[in-house]
């Protein structure tokens, strides 16, 4: 498929009651804020929610849109606790997996890498194996004395994710520094979808910056949006910072108010 623009309200459309997504960025940075508005305004249930969480995480819950949230953290950075989630963590609204942020990676990598389980020492010691229960250990085969983790895979239905720059082939630039796990994100899951603050040819990439910055090939794209501004209210570096004063309005305003608010915004 060449062109793969499409829409955030098409994306949207594509989700299912049940459904397992990612969601990319990492805490209140280069969050698809203009895919997950569309998510908010569909009659979506029961997700379960994969991330190194932000307000993404936050606004689904407050929603009522989340069955559970496997997760590292989850933070709005300059607010170390996001508010609404914490809120419904503590209520028993959802169900949650809380894992080292190592962890996480390792389930989304044995996902890319289609096999059940990847191991790690991560784990061993910590109350992540108390709160975790299903968490499994194994010995390696080399060295018997040697227990690990046995990270389960995290595959994922559909991912969402945002970047600087794309193609409309669905390869994606990241021209700040904090690109983190994009890419597992999209090799875990079924369906990928990627916002970008522009398109542009496929040889202005290289204009913006080096190849090194070219994180998202189009193998791991299934649709590409053109979304200028399309992370805010969190940042997406070198384009724009947090809008800091919205997110704390965000944080200290019940959803019931500040949600319908933000659904209007463009």
């Amino acid at each position: 498929m060449g062109d793969k623009r499409t829409t955030e309200s098409e994306v949207a459309a594509e989700l299912r009651d049940g459904m397992t997504i990612g969601i990319g960025g990492w805490g209140s940075r280069r969050k698809p804020m203009t895919i997950l508005r569309e998510i908010l305004k569909s009659p979506v249930r029961d997700l379960t929610v994969v991330s190194y969480g932000g307000p993404d995480v936050g606004m689904l819950c407050a929603a009522g849109k989340v069955k559970k949230v496997v997760y590292g953290f989850v933070s709005l950075d300059s607010i170390p606790l996001e508010p609404h989630f914490r809120s419904a963590r503590q209520s028993g609204a959802i169900e949650a997996m809380e894992v080292d942020e190592g962890m996480l990676q390792w389930g989304l990598k044995a996902a890319a890498m289609r096999v059940s389980f990847l191991p790690c020492r991560a784990g061993i010691g910590s109350s992540v194996m108390d709160v975790n229960p299903s968490l499994k250990t194994v010995r390696s085969p080399y060295d018997e004395s040697e227990e690990l983790v046995a990270m389960p895979a995290l595959p994922l239905d559909v991912a969402i994710i945002h970047a600087n720059r794309a193609d409309a082939r669905g390869n994606g630039q990241y021209l700040g520094p904090d690109w983190f796990f994009d890419d597992l994100f999209c090799m875990a899951a079924k369906r990928r979808f990627m916002s970008c603050e522009r398109i542009v040819d496929t040889a202005d990439l290289l204009k913006e910056g080096s190849e090194q910055t070219l994180k998202i090939n189009r193998m791991m794209t299934d649709g590409v949006i053109e979304a200028p501004g399309g992370a805010r209210f969190t940042s997406c570096a070198p384009d724009y910072a947090r809008d800091e004063e919205l997110q704390r309005e965000y944080a200290t305003t019940p959803w019931e108010e500040f949600g319908p608010k933000w659904l209007e915004m463009s």
